[in-house]
């Protein structure tokens, strides 16, 4: 036991320092930046620099959808259903810029992360997404994972009057 001592402490020192080191490690290719781009390489993770974001998402009882649109944009539709009049949707448009997507719906816009296979929305929204919600509900920090890359799949999402945003 004591020979792994010294052996511990170094482990348990390794993972002290700022982030900001960490981040300069994944720029500069270190060993998570090799990791990734191995596991892309593979397959097991999305590309998220070349795929694309069409298709369906969820998690959860929250549902997603990303359809083609036009001018360089895309559509996308959001539904949240936690039960008992709690709940959030709405449609709208996104563009994307490499793993940040640029959502507009309506009066509420805010900047998603997307890596291929997940998108994540920031933990703190605009006031202006409050309106999209019922009672408690909020999009902050809504996370969903790739479910589908079909099109057909994602038009057929309905937001709560019926309407299909990615149709």
């Amino acid at each position: 036991m004591t020979r792994w001592l010294p052996a511990l402490a170094l482990i348990s020192l390794a993972g002290c320092g700022s982030s900001e080191g960490v981040q300069n490690e994944a720029v500069a290719g270190g060993a998570g930046a090799q990791l990734e781009a191995a596991a892309v390489g593979q397959g097991l993770v999305g590309d998220p620099q070349s795929g694309s974001p069409i298709g369906s998402w969820a998690r959860e009882g929250d549902r997603l959808c990303i359809a083609d649109g036009a001018g360089g944009a895309q559509r996308i539709g959001i539904v949240s259903d936690y039960g008992d009049g709690q709940g959030c949707d709405a449609g709208g448009t996104l563009v994307r810029q490499g793993q940040r997507l640029r959502v507009t719906l309506g009066a509420c816009r805010f900047e998603a992360s997307y890596n291929g296979d997940r998108i994540v929305f920031p933990g703190v929204m605009p006031p202006e997404c409050e309106q999209l919600c019922r009672g408690r509900a909020s999009l902050a920090g809504l996370e969903v994972d790739r479910q589908s890359e079909s099109a057909s799949e994602a038009a057929t999402l309905r937001l709560r009057g019926g309407k299909r945003p990615c149709e």
